[in-house]
């Protein structure tokens, strides 16, 4: 697949690949784009053109992910991005497929062991999910934003110093994949489920969790690859106490 430039029209973009259309509005972006370019929509919103295009490109082409590139631009631009992301699991992808799984299970029968399977896997699958995204939120993001900060003010005052009571070191390890539990879901779907269930339903639910699954592996792959190494980089010129 090509990679989408700035004279592309946008509405070419959702035309390239449908699963761009909640990427695009993670910058604010709404439909309704008419024959207008993705540079001309990205300067009526105020959309740094580059790092959009490296968003959606990433996201369209598994092999395109321009690290260099993505780890010149702002941290806080990039933690922004991560946040809205996170909005959308958590107040519509994941909601998406809770409906789909309460109107299947409603219309199964309570007997069924492989669909009791499939709801407690689910349920499990969500506390967790949440949790990380909350902890990012809390603890990960803040303390990032700080680090930006101080390393902004750091180059006025060399001299500063400081302490924060986290690091990128403790992110890394706790930053936990997310990919066996979906992979589990599914395969509950695809290889284990029988008797008489709603086979529409079943299909609807198996396309949700795979678009989740690779969204959340996009969004890894910017936090892994391209977060980590910037912040850790701040934090070595700050001299930080490792935790």
């Amino acid at each position: 697949m090509k990679l989408l430039t700035p004279n592309v029209k946008m509405a070419d973009v959702i035309h390239s690949n449908y699963l761009l259309i909640p990427v695009v509005n993670r910058f604010g972006i709404p439909l309704g784009f008419g024959e207008n370019t993705i540079r001309t929509v990205c300067t009526e919103h105020g959309i740094d053109i580059d790092f959009f295009l490296s968003i959606i490109n990433a996201f369209s082409n598994e092999n395109y992910f321009p690290e260099k590139k993505m780890q010149t631009f702002n941290v806080l631009m990039i933690v922004e991005y991560l946040k809205k992301t996170h909005k959308y699991y958590r107040e519509v992808q994941i909601p998406i497929i809770e409906k789909h799984l309460k109107v299947f299970l409603q219309g199964a029968s309570s007997r069924n062991k492989s669909l009791q399977l499939l709801k407690k896997f689910f349920l499990v699958y969500k506390k967790e999910l949440l949790t990380h995204l909350k902890y990012e939120e809390t603890i990960t993001f803040p303390y990032i934003e700080e680090v930006y900060r101080l390393y902004n003010s750091q180059q006025k005052n060399r001299k500063q110093k400081s302490n924060l009571n986290y690091s990128m070191k403790m992110y890394e390890a706790e930053h936990d994949e997310v990919d066996d539990k979906l992979y589990d879901l599914k395969n509950i779907l695809i290889k284990y489920i029988s008797g008489n269930f709603d086979e529409v339903t079943c299909n609807t639910i198996i396309f949700e969790l795979f678009r989740l699954e690779k969204d959340i592996m996009d969004h890894a792959r910017i936090e892994t690859n391209i977060l980590l190494p910037l912040v850790t980089e701040m934090e070595k010129s700050l001299n930080l106490k490792k935790v």
